[in-house]
């Protein structure tokens, strides 16, 4: 298990509570507001929590976690979190973040990439107003405590039908907000005003589900826009009503987007899986590691699609043997004139012991429907293979044919 760990001597133990199954179950890390503690996920944690392993994690200066004195930063949160992960053995997680917990996680997926199987960013930011905003907000705490900000951070948090509606929920808010440590609020707000992740936007490479809320006047919803823009593979919602605890507000729904965005992620891990054993057992072991240790990544994202779409759909199907798919590869690429495919397809088929004769039907056939050219092409190619010996040697010989070496080739 490769584990990227933070300093562990600026890291402090997060406290956190653990619910769902373990084992082979996905984990879900849940990271909250400014002047939240766990209790704030209880909408999500037991719809999450009947498939996956739910992590609700209390940032620096929250909750049950340690206040330390002085500043913090969003990289110092963000070390916390991988801390953490280190210590539970958890290697890469579905990441969900809301407002400061937002920022949090886009720091993460952007400079620990492999630690994160997908995002989710609620009600939040890749830049949080000015610093002078948070710099100012810092001191009142300091000097008058959270409790003199409950009132005004809870109207934010919720619409005013909400709050109407439900007035024991604004009184639990605002008593969560006060009891909130003064020391570790405020240095929260000094780590908003100093963090700026539009620069790292591009970095993120997780699949992203954002989701803002309509009436949200801390993250609106053109911020949310603004974010989503940035981030390559994402999806924007906007659910209405919701303000800026929109996974309270909008509980059932917010549940079921993250519940769908974490599965179409197992689903493609799974399509590529086993379009990576389709690929190996038609190209052979040898060919596909070269593919693989020389991707980069420009070229990952074709490795994905290809892997998943032509190899762990198409090969996959049931509705024609693997023999007869490479037939017709074979017959396709002949007619098209794709020399450096053809090559590699043909080398692949008689490593996998495909007979000569079969080859040249192919081609002789191709020759009728498709044109002389392109089949002479082909006879060539297959010449030159069992010149090389190609077929005569084991399935897994590790000897390439110069298409083999293209590593952005299927």
């Amino acid at each position: 298990m490769a584990l990227t760990a933070a300093n562990p001597t600026t890291s402090v133990e997060l406290s956190y509570r653990a619910f769902g199954p373990t084992g082979d179950a996905p984990t879900v890390v849940l990271l909250g507001s400014l002047g939240s503690d766990r209790s704030m996920w209880d909408p999500q944690i037991a719809a999450l929590a009947a498939g996956h392993e739910v992590l609700a994690v209390e940032l620096r200066g929250h909750g049950e976690s340690p206040a330390p004195a002085g500043d913090y930063t969003v990289a110092e949160l963000a070390g916390d979190v991988l801390a953490l992960l280190d210590r539970l053995g958890r290697d890469a997680v579905h990441l969900v973040g809301l407002s400061l917990g937002g920022a949090v996680a886009q720091r993460i997926a952007a400079y620990h990439p492999t630690r994160v199987h997908t995002l989710t960013l609620l009600c939040t930011a890749a830049k949080f107003g000015t610093p002078q905003t948070w710099l100012d907000r810092a001191a009142t705490v300091r000097a008058e405590g959270t409790g003199s900000l409950a009132e005004a951070v809870v109207g934010r948090w919720f619409t005013a039908g909400l709050a109407a509606r439900d007035p024991e929920l604004a009184a639990r808010s605002r008593a969560m907000v006060t009891a909130t440590p003064d020391a570790g609020y405020a240095a929260c707000c000094v780590a908003l005003a100093h963090w700026d992740g539009r620069p790292d936007l591009a970095r993120i490479t997780a699949p992203t589900l954002v989701i803002a809320g309509a009436q949200d006047p801390a993250t609106t919803p053109d911020d949310m826009r603004r974010l989503a823009a940035g981030i390559a593979n994402s999806v924007l919602h906007v659910l209405d009503p919701a303000a800026h605890l929109a996974n309270v507000e909008q509980a059932g729904q917010v549940s079921a987007l993250i519940t769908a965005h974490i599965a179409d992620r197992r689903e493609r891990a799974a399509a590529f899986e086993q379009g990576m054993r389709m690929r190996r057992a038609v190209l052979g072991d040898a060919h596909v590691d070269r593919a693989v240790a020389g991707t980069t990544e420009f070229t990952e994202p074709f490795q994905d699609f290809i892997t998943r779409t032509a190899w762990g759909d198409v090969w996959s199907r049931p509705g024609l043997d693997q023999h007869t798919r490479r037939l017709l590869t074979l017959a396709v690429l002949t007619a098209v004139g794709n020399t450096h495919e053809l090559d590699m397809h043909i080398r692949a088929a008689l490593r996998a012991g495909l007979e000569p004769a079969e080859l040249a039907e192919v081609f002789l056939h191709t020759a009728v429907y498709a044109g002389v050219p392109n089949s002479n092409l082909a006879f060539g190619l297959g010449k030159a293979a069992l010149a090389d010996g190609v077929g005569s040697r084991p399935a897994d010989d590790t000897a390439a044919g110069p298409a083999d070496e293209e590593i952005h080739r299927p």
